[in-house]
């Protein structure tokens, strides 16, 4: 569990730094601030941070995908930016699969109706 959580938190600050780089303070902040949702032990804040992992993937790739059209336009080199991008999101989506075990399903449990 505290792997899973540790790999989590860290591609969320993976995303922060991102984002601190583009200036969005407001997004570094909700990156911060996302793994702490481990802390509520319910099943939709299992869920949302699966949608936010899986969503910081989806930046990741279009990241990416401006980053090598950037670079082909004016003519540098962008496979080895690519790989590491796409590393990076392959990374996050990992972090987001981990999730779906059923020890961490044991822990937050679905709401009683």
């Amino acid at each position: 569990m505290i792997f899973r959580v540790t790999l989590y938190a860290l591609a969320a600050l993976l995303l922060g730094a991102h984002f601190y780089r583009a200036g969005n303070f407001l997004l570094v902040a909700l990156c911060v601030a996302a793994p702490f949702l481990f802390l509520h032990r319910k099943r939709w804040s299992l869920i949302l941070l699966q949608v936010l992992a899986y969503g910081a993937a989806t930046t990741w790739l279009e990241a990416t995908m401006q980053l090598i059209d950037v670079r082909r336009q004016i003519g540098q080199p962008w496979t080895a930016a690519a790989i590491i991008l796409g590393a990076v999101a392959l990374f996050t989506i990992v972090t987001g699969l981990l999730l779906n075990s059923r020890a961490i399903a044991h822990r937050y449990p679905a709401s009683p109706r």
